[in-house]
């Protein structure tokens, strides 16, 4: 594991370097070109597969939807959203992790669904879950209701304690989507908001996004149940990978720089 971190490290250096002299222009468009693959494979986790269409349609205001697709879009505009969200917190830096960014970022990806019924009261949007769901997708152990709110504090202390500090970040990403899955606090979108918390870390401390890609949902849910370090080596395999997409892309800026000089 460590010698992975470090090969991180080294090539992430050497992907900033690389892409320097290409300006903001070509990394807004390299993190554009990441969001798809990213809102793609983080569906794929929970079981929703989508089209280059559907994705290409919900991304892009010019396109006009298929009306029978709107609930598909309306959640992939609104995971969109959320991880300009984290983009931009990350960016900032501040204000430090708590529980307001969290309930921010499951608000923005959350598409609350209106009940039919007049005589049915919505539930408050962002409301802790009050039972254990029988049929989910996730199969790892998670806090009994009472528990959360007592939990997710625990969460926001440890975001600050040495413990955390002291990991190595990507291991601290990982542990913390470890701990956040762990608690599930939400009955919709705890494994997003889980995934999204991670990057997030990732992302504030200049590492580019770990995608889990979809081929390694399986593999996902196991380790979900295994020990945090467990995880955090695929977390470390995804982020490998999107360093991969990453040289292409600049090597690919790199060589239409080199022919518009000549």
């Amino acid at each position: 594991m460590n010698k992975m971190l470090a090969e991180i490290d080294r090539r992430t250096e050497a992907w900033r370097n690389a892409m320097e002299p290409h300006g903001a222009a070509a990394q807004e468009d390299f993190d554009e070109r990441m969001n798809v693959s990213w809102i793609y494979h983080d569906n794929a986790m929970e079981g929703l597969v989508l089209t280059y269409h559907e994705l290409n349609a919900a991304v892009d205001e010019s396109i006009i939807s298929d009306s029978t697709l709107i609930p598909a879009y309306d959640n992939i505009v609104h995971q969109k959203r959320a991880i300009e969200l984290v983009r931009q917190a990350a960016a900032k830096r501040k204000p430090p992790l708590g529980l307001e960014i969290l309930k921010k970022i499951h608000l923005t990806v959350t598409v609350e669904v209106k009940p039919r019924s007049a005589k049915i009261i919505p539930k408050p949007p962002g409301q802790y879950r009050k039972d254990n769901p029988l049929h989910r997708l996730y199969f790892h152990e998670i806090a009994p209701p009472e528990k959360i709110s007592y939990q997710m504090r625990k969460l926001v202390q440890w975001f600050g304690s040495d413990e955390a500090r002291h990991l190595h970040p990507v291991k601290r990403a990982a542990y913390a989507h470890h701990k956040l899955i762990g608690i599930f606090p939400w009955p919709k979108n705890s494994g997003k908001v889980s995934r999204l918390l991670m990057n997030l870390i990732l992302l504030r401390e200049g590492y580019l996004p770990a995608i889990i890609h979809a081929m390694e949902r399986q593999n996902y849910y196991e380790r979900l149940r295994q020990s945090p370090d467990e995880l955090a080596e695929l977390v470390a395999r995804g982020l490998l990978s999107t360093l991969e997409a990453a040289e292409r892309y600049a090597e690919a800026v790199g060589q239409e720089a080199v022919r518009a000089a000549s």
